[in-house]
Parts: C-alpha cells; structure tokens; sequence
C-alpha cells in the first residue's frame, strides 16, 4: 500500500489526517499541471461532513477506488461469518431441521421484507428468489394476464438491457402479444386501447439516465396497461416510492447497490391489489396453498408467496439477508442526497481535470433525470478503463466507447471521486501506446462484464 493511500485510509477516522492527504494530492495536482488543487482539499471536507461517512467501515474495501458497486457492491465485512454459521451449524449440524429452526422456509418474504423500506413497498408484496430475468418473465406474462380483455399489445423500453429485451419478446410470443419497443419518453404518445403492459427500466444501464417513474406508471394506468418497472439500477441509490406512484409490478437484482453477493438472488414486487389475481407463468411447489400436500392440481398460494417457483437457494439468500444489516439506520433519502452530490463533484473533477474534448458526460446533469452512476464517452474507452483499473481506479467499460463509474454512497466517498477524475486525467493525457496495458486491451473487454 502507498503511503498516501494508507494515509487516506487514516483519513476516514482523523480530520487532522484528512488535512495532511489533502495537501498531498493538492500539490500532486499543482505538479501534474492542474489549476484546480482546491478540488482535493474540498473532497476532505466534504468527507469529513458526510453523515453516511461511517458506513463506509462496515464494507472489506482496500486502498483501490471502487466505483463498480452499480454492477457488483462490496462485500459488507461482516458476511463471512454468517456465510460461515450457514454452513457448518444450520447446514452441517441442523441439516434438514434448520428449514424450520433456522426460518429456511420464510426466508423469501421476510428478506423482501427488509427489502420493501428501500424501494417503497409495504411489508407482504416482495418475495425474494431466482434470477432477475425469471422474474422479468413471470411479471411481464402475469401482466399481460392481469390487463383487461381484447389488449394484444407489450410496450418494452427501447434502450433496455438486452435480457429484458429477449424476455419481453419471449413472453410477448407465448402470449400471443405484439411487441413495441420504444423509449421511455416516447412511451405517453405509444399506448393506446391495445396496450396490455408496459416494461421499463427505472434507471438506463449504460447512460445512467433516470427515467420518469411516477409520470409513465400514471400514463400506462391511464391508458388501461399495467406498469412493470426493473429496479436493478435504482434500488438502493434513490427513492423508488412503489406503492406512492402505483406501481403494479416490479423487479431487482441484489447484488448491484444492494450488496447481497455474485448472483445473489432477485426480487418480484406484487402490488397488494394484484396478489389475488396474480397468475404467474411459471407455478411452482412452493408457491402452493398446501406446498406440502403434493397434490397434482395447483392452488395458489395468498399473497406474495404466489410468486415463488423451487426451491428457495439458500446459501446465497441468506448472505443477502446478512448484506443487508448495513442498511440499518440509513434513509434512502440520505443516500439520494449524497449520490447527487458525489456525481455532481465527479463531473466537476472530471471538467476541471480532463482535457477539453477527451470525454463527453451521457449521464443527464439535471437531479430529475440522473441516477447514481456517471457514463463518459471516450476515444479508446478500452485502454482508458484497463489502465485506470491497473491505477486502482475500478470502473467498467460498455462498448464500443463508454467508461462508466457507479457511485455507491454507503463506501464511495468524495476523495475517491477526486481522485478517480484525477487518474482518469493522467491516463487520458498519454498517447494510446504509451497507457500501461493498452496493447493487451485491444480486442477485448478487459473492463466489460455482466450487469
């Protein structure tokens, strides 16, 4: 570990240590050409006055700038040894006991339960389990179900992320429904009698644009349609207000903002007005009234529980359930706050740093239309993000030519956003040949993985 990053390390717990980083990176700034060095002494105290700064601690984090918390979040440090309790005592101990000593059996609903606060949802509507993608496909089907006769019409966002593009049209085709794909702000002028639902995305993957929740769920139930809303990019970064704006249904992953691990379960929010009519597409043992009467017809279960399939995948639920101990005593309108205020002081680092005309921000400026996450264009957007992840600054790359960066307010801090703009610059500045790892970034997507 470098000694300004141990010293930064410091810095979190020590004003007096925060000064002396501060003035490191001040006349690191002044020796690299930059006119600005008062940007480094305001990320210190803004750090110093940030009520969220505490959370930070409670994540294994090391000396790097994480900002890919929007594709994978940190691992709280606590998890390990509740990962480890899992498996030799309710596991290897308890075994087949523990689905009832341990609350196996209840734990879909009560982890949606806890994730409910986060995304606006009443206890009882979000069920917890199989993948993003199963659940876009059992929403999207029991949509078209729940709308009324004679619609053979499924709006889907046109600049959604591809596997709900393929899921919508997949479910479009085993309803015997057309397909329109169209973007969000077009989506008012789109829907008409022959609307049955309407998929989008709250938050856009790669711009990180934020779409209008409340206004497009009014004009889908305006028109008659049913409103499916994913989370993936929203839950945990900014107030989704679920049952304030009406939404029908919704889903999210858990592994982005909510930190629940590597493929860490999903969730499917079922309004309470739907539940009794919700007919999903895939009927499972466990969402059955009686799961263990084996009997070969199939009554649904009450409720959310309806939304279920197999058998729940236990390991990884319940190291999300654990994940989720850091939101404890956190609003969602504190995180709201300081997200905003992050990429605003991102985007100003990055003008003022970065060459006129070396990126171009996709990401909205206006708060209204803005996640968490800052999307630049850039010339060799390849090279750039390999060698910023050699220099400790962890972003992604989606192609051909956008750097993006996730700011996950609970352990992104502002000194980190500083620096990220700071490096970004430095990288920017050589020629193609002269960043470290460019020749070997070439042709493939060092950066880009799965969102």
């Amino acid at each position: 570990m470098s000694e300004t990053f141990a010293a930064r390390d410091a810095a979190a717990e020590d004003p007096a240590a925060r000064a002396a980083v501060a003035g490191k990176d001040v006349a690191r700034a002044a020796a690299a050409g930059k006119d600005v060095p008062g940007l480094a002494v305001r990320a210190a105290e803004l750090d110093g006055a940030d009520p969220l700064a505490d959370r930070r601690g409670l994540f294994a984090l090391d000396d790097t700038v994480y900002l890919d918390g929007n594709s994978l979040g940190a691992l709280p440090a606590h998890v390990p040894a509740r990962v480890q309790e899992v498996l030799t005592r309710e596991w290897g101990e308890l075994r087949i006991r523990s689905w009832d000593e341990s609350g196996w059996w209840t734990a879909p609903e009560r982890i949606g339960d806890r994730i409910a606060p986060l995304v606006g949802a009443a206890a009882g509507q979000i069920v917890v389990g199989d993948s993003t993608s199963v659940n876009v496909f059992k929403a999207l089907v029991a949509a078209s179900r729940l709308a009324p006769e004679g619609r053979d019409e499924i709006l889907v966002d046109a600049t959604t992320f591809p596997t709900d593009g393929y899921i919508a049209a997949s479910a479009a085709r085993m309803t015997g429904h057309r397909l329109v794909p169209v973007v969000p702000a077009e989506v008012p002028d789109a829907l008409g009698p022959r609307t049955a639902a309407v998929l989008l995305n709250h938050v856009d993957y790669r711009t990180g644009s934020l779409h209008d929740l409340p206004g497009l769920t009014a004009a889908a139930h305006a028109a008659g349609a049913v409103a499916v809303w994913d989370l993936c990019h929203s839950a945990g970064a900014l107030p989704v207000g679920l049952d304030a704006h009406g939404v029908d249904l919704a889903v999210g992953c858990t592994y982005k903002y909510l930190n629940g691990g590597p493929g860490s379960p999903a969730y499917l929010y079922v309004a309470e007005r739907h539940q009794a009519a919700f007919d999903s597409p895939l009927p499972g043992w466990t969402s059955h009234a009686d799961p263990f009467g084996m009997t070969p017809g199939y009554v649904p279960a009450d409720g959310a529980v309806r939304g279920r399939v197999g058998t729940p995948d236990i390991v990884s639920m319940l190291t999300l359930e654990a994940a989720l101990d850091v939101w404890d005593g956190v609003s969602i309108e504190a995180v709201r706050a300081k997200s905003l205020a992050l990429t605003d002081f991102f985007l100003e680092c990055v003008a003022a740093y970065v060459p006129e005309g070396r990126v171009t921000s996709l990401t909205p400026a206006a708060h209204v239309e803005r996640g968490s996450q800052v999307a630049l264009r850039c010339e060799d957007a390849g090279p750039v993000m390999s060698a910023l992840i050699e220099r400790g600054v962890i972003g992604d790359l989606r192609r051909p030519d956008v750097l993006r960066f996730g700011f996950t307010p609970l352990y992104v801090g502002f000194a980190d956003a500083e620096r990220a703009a700071r490096v970004l610059a430095e990288v920017v500045e050589r020629t193609p040949d002269d960043r470290p790892g460019a020749g070997e970034a070439q042709g493939r997507d060092r950066a880009a993985h799965r969102d």
